[in-house]
Formats: structure tokens, C-alpha cells, sequence
């Protein structure tokens, strides 16, 4: 779905993220995004802690989330950015469209889109 280039991966990358990007907090998410200096496709990162939940939790969280980065990255171009999304303890059981509404919500109040 999401390109081994259009990922963050690192721990660097994230703390880099972490360091200086615009943060906006959701019910279902946490959103850091940090402008780049170009306009090649967004790089992703997803982060779910033990304090959500066992490795069966954290991972539907992650799941959920990724699904609905894609979900709206349909309708919305992303480009320009590193986007570190963090699930929360509610990420698993949100219902899915709540979640996609948070995700929109959050992509516009730290401007990532218009």
C-alpha cells in the first residue's frame, strides 16, 4: 500500500518528527506532521505504545490507522510532509468512520491540507 520509500522507519526519523512538527490530538489519534522542503509523495510512520494494549491490540490499532491514512489520502493529496500517526488506547474499538473523521480533522488543523 504505502512504498518502502514513503516510510518512516527509523527511530531518528521519528524523533526528528517529534522534535519540530505541528502536533494535533484526536479521540482515535495523535497527529505530528512536519513540512519537507519538496513536494515528493508524504513519508508515514505509524507508532502504537504497550499502553494501548498486548501485541494483538497495538496491531489492529496500527491496521486501523493505516486504513484510514488510505482511505483519505484518496481524496486528499499529501505531499510535502513526514506524518507520524499515534494510536491511542480508543484507536481499536473507535468505530471506523469516527476514526477517518479525526484523521481528516487533525490533517486540517495542522495544515497539511487545505
Amino acid at each position: 500500500m504505502f512504498p518502502h520509500s514513503a516510510r518512516l522507519k527509523k527511530r531518528s526519523q521519528f524523533l526528528a518528527v517529534a522534535a519540530r512538527a505541528r502536533k494535533a490530538p484526536a479521540p482515535g489519534l495523535v497527529l505530528q506532521a512536519l513540512r519537507r522542503d519538496d513536494d515528493e509523495p508524504a513519508r508515514i510512520g505509524f507508532t502504537v505504545t504497550k499502553k494501548v494494549g498486548n501485541s494483538v491490540a497495538r496491531n489492529r490499532a496500527r491496521r486501523r490507522l493505516r486504513e484510514a491514512l488510505r482511505v483519505v489520502e484518496r481524496d486528499m493529496g499529501l505531499e510535502g510532509f513526514d506524518l507520524v500517526l499515534i494510536g491511542r488506547s480508543g484507536t481499536g474499538q473507535r468505530c471506523f468512520a469516527e476514526l477517518v473523521g479525526d484523521l481528516r480533522r487533525v490533517l486540517h488543523k495542522t495544515g497539511v491540507v487545505p
